[in-house]
């Protein structure tokens, strides 16, 4: 069995060919080389972070699929500073246009010690942001953005920081390392 954790970085798409017509896109194929392995959930081409791949379907059902409810852990940097409502109301679980969401763990934290991202989040004076950690147990589309921006905190910046026991720690953006 295969198992690589890798920092798919900020426009990366999560697939390994672009299907899309016109200026290519860079896809996994310019960073893993590994044959017969496939990525176990999704990131978006806009977030960043920790995508396990393996050549394993159980282990892929087990990670992805929500039966299982694997918990996953993102560092988010929201517009504006979320008081204990909105925060409480992610913890409950938020109505999105596809239902309810699971009960989630969601704290502000510290601003962590990521990597700059390329291209930078746009920087504006007059609107405060701040860091949340937040665990989710589904993984429905674009989920965490919905429900910051469904708590009127809309995602400037999101990263995949944990899947289950499974951690960037250690793992540079565009870098994988084999577990």
């Amino acid at each position: 069995m295969t198992l690589i954790l890798f920092n798919k970085p900020y426009g990366v798409l999560c697939q390994f060919t672009d299907e899309r017509q016109g200026e290519p896109r860079p896809t996994l194929a310019d960073y893993i080389d590994t044959p017969g392995v496939y990525a176990a959930g999704r990131l978006d081409l806009d977030s960043e972070g920790l995508l396990l791949l393996t050549d394993d379907g159980r282990l892929q059902a087990r990670i992805a699929h929500p039966k299982f409810k694997a918990p996953k852990t993102y560092l988010v940097q929201v517009e504006g500073e979320p008081d204990a409502a909105a925060l409480e109301a992610l913890r409950r679980g938020v109505r999105l246009k596809d239902g309810l969401t699971l009960p989630a763990r969601a704290e502000r934290i510290d601003p962590p010690a990521l990597w700059p991202r390329d291209p930078p989040v746009r920087f504006r004076k007059s609107v405060p942001d701040c860091w949340i950690s937040l665990t989710i147990t589904e993984g429905r589309n674009r989920q965490v953005r919905r429900m910051t921006a469904a708590v009127g905190h809309p995602t400037l910046r999101l990263v995949r920081w944990r899947i289950g026991d499974w951690t960037l720690d250690g793992v540079a953006p565009g870098q994988s390392r084999q577990v």
